[in-house]
């Protein structure tokens, strides 16, 4: 990872970590921050709080975390809890998925966009999200489906999950 310049911004009770560098990896929060980076960044970026993508930087990254703002460009996958916004200079190529987008005058997303419900999830999860969710290597997951372990169905052979009846396992398998 190569460091770039760092520095804390205060607005008003908002105080926002903004990042110039060139980055490399994954980078996790798992408390709420409001985070916007400036630079380049490839990778996996999870985050609590908010996110901005400002105009200048270019990520390449599967993408979660609250609020997202993006104004510049972005390839990947997106995956927001309350919104995404493409402000008038962002350019993304990818999926977006999220309850609630704002997409400004002269934004372009290429790719796919879907909405999800209010509660800020899709009603399915992949193999590697439910995997990321139950803090579980991926074969792992697979082995359990494969077994009948969990509640699972296979389309186009790929296992998805119900994530109201994953919820439901859970709390089954911990009364026992």
């Amino acid at each position: 990872m190569a460091l770039g310049r760092q520095k804390q911004v205060e607005s008003g009770a908002d105080r926002w970590l903004e990042v110039d560098a060139s980055m490399t990896g994954t980078l996790t929060f798992k408390d709420a921050v409001n985070l916007q980076i400036n630079g380049q960044f490839e990778g996996t970026l999870n985050t609590k709080g908010n996110l901005a993508i400002g105009q200048t930087a270019q990520v390449k990254a599967t993408i979660q975390g609250e609020a997202i703002k993006i104004a510049g460009m972005v390839s990947g996958s997106i995956l927001a809890t309350t919104r995404v916004e493409l402000l008038s200079s962002a350019r993304v190529t990818g999926k977006v998925t999220s309850p609630r987008v704002i997409m400004h005058d002269g934004a372009v997303l290429h790719g796919t966009l879907e909405m999800i419900g209010s509660r800020g999830t899709s009603p399915w999860m992949t193999m590697e999200e439910l995997a990321r969710y139950l803090e579980v290597d991926a074969n792992t997951v697979s082995q359990w489906a494969q077994a009948g372990r969990l509640p699972a169905q296979q389309e186009a052979g790929e296992w998805k999950f119900d994530r109201t009846k994953i919820e439901e396992w859970l709390a089954h398998e911990k009364i026992k």
